[in-house]
């Protein structure tokens, strides 16, 4: 598994679970948090590795979709380099940074 799309899928997982069934969540949380195999997923829920697959694979396209409806991954990636860049330009600026830190925990928040 590519380490890019691990990432990737982690990403928009932690955006869009809560837009995702019970099933699918747990599907793609084992296989691309957790590290498990499709025949470990398969044994845990009692079904057959190609409908893990099938289904991993349709979550991830269903992912990809509300990203690119949405964009609160590429928003909020996009906003943490500003946010990086404002911070180093004005770093003696403490009411800036404050309210930088105010911005910033709001993105960060479950």
């Amino acid at each position: 598994m590519e380490i890019e799309k691990t990432n990737r899928m982690n990403a928009l997982f932690e955006f869009y679970a809560a837009l995702l069934t019970d099933k699918q969540m747990n599907y793609i949380e084992l296989y691309y948090a957790d590290d498990y195999s499709l025949a470990e997923i398969a044994e845990e829920f009692q079904v057959s590795r190609q409908a893990v697959y099938d289904n991993i694979k349709r979550t991830e396209k269903i992912l990809e979709d509300y990203e690119m409806k949405l964009h609160m991954y590429s928003d909020y990636i996009v906003r943490s380099q500003i946010f990086d860049q404002i911070m180093e330009k004005y770093a003696d600026d403490t009411y800036l940074q404050e309210q930088i830190s105010i911005l910033s925990s709001i993105d960060n928040r479950e």
